[in-house]
C-alpha cells in the first residue's frame, strides 16, 4: 500500500437570502417556522450560518425536523408592521459524482420488492393516491427502459426536461402532476411534483427538496430551487432535477426534504390579525468558488 499525492476539488458557496414581509397595519403572528438552515450530511458541510431577524423575536428555538434538518421556531409577543429575515451561510458541497454508488442486487429492476421493515419506513414517501396521468407516463417509461431502475430515472429526468417548458412562478402551491404534464410547462416545484408522482407510481420512494442551485452567475435574479430525491437501496437518497435534466451533484445546496412540498416552505406560519395580508419581497445571492488543494490517496 502506498500514498500518492492528488488534487482534490471542493465547491464552496456563500449564500445570502433575504425575505421582507410588509403589512398594511401592525399584525400579530402565530409561531413561525423558518427552514433556512442548509442540511449537514455527507453531501454538504455548513461552515458558517447566521440568521438576523428584524424586529427581534421574544423567543427563538432551534429544532431538529423529521428529515434531520434544522428548523428555527420564532415567537413574537408584539404586533409588527414589517418582518425582515436575513440568512447568510457558507457551505462546502462534496458530491462531485452523483452516481458513486452500487444498487443492491434486488433493487436493479422495477418493481422493487422492498423488505418489510424498509417498506414501512419509506411508506410516507411512496404510498400516496395515484395520479392517472403520472401512472400512464410511468408505464411508458418502464417499457422504454426495460424496467431498469437507473435508466428509468434518467429517462424520466430527461423527458421532463425536454418536453416541459420551465418558467418562474414566485408564489403558489405546486400544480398537480397531471396538469403539469398535460400543459407541458411548469415551475421547478411543478416539475418536481410530477417527477415524484411518476416515481411513486412504480413504487419508488421520493421526496421534495428545497434549496439552491448554482445556476448562471450572470443571472441578475436568483430564486429558491426545488428538486426530487429518490431512495435507492445501496445508494440512499439521490437527487434528480427535472428542471435542468441533471442528477444532483455538488452544484446544489439543500435546505430540507420532506414527502410533501408544503412541509419545505422556507417560512411557515399564520397572520393572526383578521383580514390582513402580507406583501413579500425577497433577494437571493449565491457566490460559488471552485477550490482545489493538495491531498493524498492511498493505494
Amino acid at each position: 500500500m502506498q500514498t500518492l499525492p492528488c488534487i482534490l476539488y471542493i465547491m464552496r458557496y456563500r449564500i445570502h437570502h433575504q425575505l421582507v414581509y410588509t403589512y398594511p397595519e401592525p399584525v400579530q403572528l402565530s409561531p413561525q417556522i423558518l427552514r433556512l438552515h442548509p442540511r449537514c450530511d455527507c453531501t454538504q458541510t455548513v461552515q458558517t450560518w447566521q440568521l438576523t431577524l428584524d424586529p427581534p423575536p421574544l423567543r427563538r428555538y432551534h429544532n431538529i425536523a423529521l428529515d434531520g434538518s434544522t428548523e428555527v421556531q420564532v415567537i413574537y409577543n408584539q404586533a409588527i408592521s414589517h418582518w425582515r429575515i436575513q440568512m447568510a451561510t457558507a457551505v462546502v458541497t462534496h458530491r462531485q459524482n452523483p452516481f458513486d454508488f452500487l444498487l443492491d442486487p434486488w433493487a436493479v429492476h422495477l418493481p422493487i420488492d422492498y423488505p418489510q421493515r424498509l417498506a414501512q419506513e419509506l411508506r410516507p414517501y411512496w404510498e400516496v393516491p395515484p395520479d392517472p396521468v403520472a401512472t400512464t407516463l410511468a408505464q411508458e417509461l418502464i417499457m422504454a427502459t426495460d424496467g431498469q431502475v437507473l435508466a428509468f430515472l434518467s429517462e424520466l429526468n430527461q423527458t421532463l426536461y425536454r418536453e416541459c417548458t420551465h418558467f418562474i412562478r414566485p408564489a403558489g402551491a405546486p400544480l398537480p402532476a397531471g396538469i403539469t404534464w398535460q400543459q407541458r410547462r411548469g415551475a421547478c416545484r411543478d416539475l418536481t411534483v410530477l417527477f415524484m408522482a411518476v416515481c411513486r407510481a412504480v413504487g419508488l420512494a421520493a421526496r421534495f427538496v428545497s434549496g439552491y442551485h448554482e445556476g448562471d452567475p450572470d443571472w441578475q435574479h436568483r430564486h429558491l430551487h426545488a428538486w426530487a430525491e429518490v431512495y435507492l437501496p445501496g445508494g440512499g437518497w439521490r437527487g434528480y432535477d427535472p428542471t435542468h435534466g441533471l442528477a444532483v451533484n455538488d452544484r446544489y445546496v439543500a435546505l430540507t426534504a420532506r414527502p410533501q412540498p408544503q412541509d419545505t416552505l422556507p417560512v411557515a406560519g399564520y397572520i393572526l390579525t383578521p383580514g390582513v395580508n402580507s406583501h413579500l419581497e425577497y433577494e437571493i445571492k449565491i457566490q460559488g468558488l471552485d477550490e482545489s488543494f493538495q491531498g493524498t490517496s492511498i493505494y
